[in-house]
């Protein structure tokens, strides 16, 4: 990743002098600033890098939470969270700051938990994907905060149904009075919404699904990085180097933790479906960590939707294709959901205390989870680290592979499975595992050379990704919500 760019370097001896982070909402400069604290504070267990710049320039900064920050240590997994994809949504930008300063000072305190969590585990923070939307919309005038869109404002609006939803479910919509303004901000400085630029994976996987192909780490198009926006670009080169296992999307809107699939399997604009994962158990099962860890999401009434729990599939709501929760499960081993925290999409200042009480929780536990199922090392007769080998499960029809270092991680319920692992050049092997509540379990694997080579190559991205299949025709349609009302993702 980009070192720090020296124009910034002044920010780093001026830190010192910042104020901790307080219950206000931080343009980017502020961010900026709040960051550089954190690591001033925090030096041996935190790291600074950024992944790209934004259309205008802004530099995408992650801070890095880790005993020994910018090493992977093997078997130690990596888990992100991704803060302001839509820039007018901005409640996840403003809790992850707040993380981040609440991982820091208690480490210093020394909390067991935070203590074990950060020698456990390497944590990646985005707190804002979209730094241009989010500068649009903290720059509209708020002093009608209770104007609500109107139904004609509504029907002439691309996003009609997440607007008559807002209209009708929301106490007022944090805007000027402008109807429209309610959308300002939200996407790009392009006018792209980034949660609709990734790679339409879906169709290949379900197509794959019926006929037969990969389940996992599907390729990506060769002319993928003209197709979409440096934001999204610089995110699909981050996840790409990186051997990531779970992930949470903040977004605002709404108030449920929201799970893969996101896309419909049907097409119809009028129908929307349960569309589960071969992991559907597994990601109702982290959504649900989440959703009764927060203060009120579990209660299922908010915002004028119900959902069952607190947690709903995504396509089930609402119909949405090239979205990056998918993504990352069609083409990374990461596993990841997304979380709607917020009715209003830019809260009032004096809410975002409460809305931090009400999510420290989860956001925790969260990052937790990544401690569950099998997780080993892949190596050859010899001892030597594979790369790309593939983990499979007896009954799960998604595949994990190796990184760099040879360890894998594979999220999984207790239970007890049958796990194969299997590399280019050598023999199967299977083994036979049971998993427990209390944290994963080591299964290594030291695979025989083959005499002949009878396996392909299954390769992950980064490091090649081979001949591509043969990919369905598709037919492009545009995306149309779908369902009772549109969501915010």
């Amino acid at each position: 990743m980009p070192d720090i760019p020296s124009a910034f370097l002044p920010l780093l001896l001026l830190s010192r002098l910042v104020a901790p982070v307080t219950f206000r909402h931080h343009r980017y400069d502020d961010l900026v600033r709040t960051l550089y604290k954190v690591h001033n504070q925090c030096p041996d267990i935190t790291r600074l890098y950024n992944i790209g710049r934004s259309v205008k320039g802004r530099y995408l900064y992650v801070l890095e939470f880790s005993d020994h920050p910018g090493i992977h240590e093997p078997l130690e997994p990596e888990v992100k969270y991704v803060g302001n994809m839509h820039g007018n949504e901005v409640l996840g930008r403003e809790l992850l700051l707040q993380l981040s300063e609440f991982l820091c000072e208690e480490f210093r305190n020394r909390n067991q938990r935070i203590l074990r969590l950060i020698q456990d585990t390497r944590i990646h923070i985005l707190p804002s994907m979209n730094p241009d939307g989010y500068e649009v919309a903290a720059a509209q005038p708020n002093d009608q905060l209770c104007t609500k869109p109107s139904h004609e404002a509504c029907a002439l609006s691309i996003d009609y149904q997440e607007l008559l939803r807002t209209r009708n479910a929301m106490p007022c919509v944090v805007v000027g009075p402008n109807a429209s303004g309610y959308l300002v901000g939200r996407n790009n400085a392009n006018g792209v919404d980034l949660n609709r630029n990734f790679p339409d994976l879906n169709t290949y996987f379900y197509y794959n699904e019926k006929y037969g192909g990969p389940n996992h780490h599907l390729p990506l198009p060769d002319n993928w990085k003209s197709q979409v926006e440096p934001e999204t670009r610089a995110v699909i080169q981050w996840i790409r180097s990186l051997n990531f296992v779970l992930s949470a999307n903040l977004h605002g809107g709404a108030v449920v933790a929201n799970y893969p699939y996101d896309k419909s399997l049907f097409r119809s604009p009028h129908r929307t479906s349960n569309s589960p994962t071969p992991d559907d158990q597994l990601f109702q099962t982290l959504a649900k960590v989440y959703s009764y860890a927060h203060g009120w999401m579990h209660q299922g009434w908010n915002c004028g939707d119900y959902f069952p729990d607190g947690i709903t599939n995504g396509a089930s709501w609402y119909s949405l294709s090239k979205g990056m929760q998918d993504f990352n499960y069609l083409h990374t081993n990461c596993f990841e959901i997304t979380l709607e925290l917020s009715c209003n999409k830019f809260p009032r200042q004096e809410e975002l205390q409460r809305e931090w009480l009400g999510n420290r929780e989860a956001l925790i536990q969260f990052l937790e989870q990544v401690h569950q199922g099998i997780k080993g090392m892949v190596l050859d007769e010899n001892s030597n680290n594979l790369t790309g080998a593939v983990i499979s499960v007896s009954g799960i029809n998604h595949d994990v592979t190796s990184g760099e270092h040879g360890d894998y991680f594979r999220l999984l319920l207790p239970g007890t499975y049958i796990v194969t692992a299997k590399a280019p050049g050598y023999d199967p092997k299977t083994v036979t595992v049971t998993v427990g509540p209390a944290g994963p379990a080591l299964v290594n694997f030291q695979l025989n050379r083959s005499t002949s080579q009878v396996h392909p190559a299954q390769k992950a991205p980064g490091r090649g990704q081979g001949s591509r299949p043969k990919q369905p025709r598709i037919t492009r349609k545009k995306d149309t919500a779908t369902k009772r009302h549109r969501g915010p993702a």
